[in-house]
């Protein structure tokens, strides 16, 4: 008999011992309980994983955006009122004018300017003397003045050197130009040095003043404009001094 043979003989012979008959109803609750087990275990699972997704989210987002503490409030000093300061006082413009008192006596001669004002009376100049300690090198002005009687005069328009010497080469104490009391009082000055002409030229036209040397220092020369020439020492361009000879003496 071959092996084969054998093995189907076998089989087809019966068990030693019988087998019960199968519980179904046990095995199908037992298969409830495996699968209510299952589905429990996929929720409970399901619910971890759940947990563990909204711990992750929240870690990154801790991670992304730490917590902001509240930080004390910063302690400050308490600001005292403190008034402010005084403007500085602000000097002011040194002025080329000294009005002179009418007592005031003239240094040298007096000169008559060549009209009278708007009330009739003549109209003169003549240098003045200044005590002044703040400008030492300047010891005299002019003055444009009404002449009001022998020997009496009454003051319009006074001007003089306010810086350095009275008596440095060149022009000093230009002015004029203004109406004071209802008078115009023309454009005057002096010159220091050997000067017998004074000319300028107004809009391009040319002006000569008239010229009269000071009695108490020949080399001081003084001078103005007529009226009806010029208005004002600022439309002048420029003032120039010649000597005897014709040379200019300045540029």
């Amino acid at each position: 008999m071959t092996d084969l043979e054998t093995l189907r003989s076998a089989l087809r012979e019966p068990p030693a011992e019988g087998f019960a008959e199968p519980d179904l109803g046990a095995i199908m609750a037992k298969g409830r309980r495996i699968r209510r087990r299952r589905r429990l275990a996929t929720g409970a699972g399901g619910v971890a994983a759940a947990v563990v997704t909204v711990l992750v989210i929240v870690g990154a987002v801790a991670l992304r955006e730490p917590a902001q503490q509240p930080l004390p409030p910063a302690a400050s000093a308490p600001v005292a009122s403190v008034p402010a300061p005084a403007p500085a006082p602000v000097p002011a413009p040194a002025s080329t004018s000294i009005t002179a008192a009418p007592s005031d006596a003239p240094f040298g001669d007096v000169i008559p300017l060549g009209y009278r004002g708007e009330d009739g009376r003549e109209l003169v100049i003549y240098a003045s003397e200044i005590d002044e300690p703040s400008m030492p090198d300047v010891r005299f002005g002019l003055q444009v003045a009404y002449r009001t009687g022998a020997g009496e005069y009454e003051a319009l328009l006074a001007a003089n050197e306010f810086k350095g010497s009275d008596r440095s080469f060149g022009f000093h104490a230009v002015d004029g130009g203004d109406v004071i009391r209802g008078t115009f009082v023309p454009v005057f000055g002096y010159f220091s040095g050997p000067a017998v002409r004074v000319t300028s030229t107004v809009r391009g036209k040319p002006v000569e003043a008239k010229v009269i040397p000071w009695s108490e220092d020949p080399s001081v020369v003084i001078f103005w404009f007529n009226p009806g020439q010029v208005e004002s020492p600022y439309v002048l361009t420029p003032l120039v001094a010649y000597d005897a000879k014709g040379q200019r003496l300045t540029k």
